[in-house]
């Protein structure tokens, strides 16, 4: 799994509109409010899908190295 920071969740609006965007891309994922992540559990390209995504819903994602 790789993990992609997203330090402007807030709360659970937030959660919620990751996670409806996230499914409609047909990702395997998780995501943590607490520690301000989101897991994506596939290739490389899922990951950069994962962060375009985040970026179009208006989040600053990046990834954990």
């Amino acid at each position: 799994m790789k993990t992609i920071n997203v330090p402007d969740m807030h709360c659970n609006k937030c959660v919620e509109r990751i996670t409806k965007a996230l499914n409609q891309e047909s990702l395997k994922f998780e995501v943590s409010l607490e520690q301000k992540t989101v897991s994506i559990d596939g290739c490389d390209h899922c990951v950069a899908t994962a962060m375009e995504t985040l970026e179009d819903i208006g989040f600053t994602p990046s990834v954990k190295e």
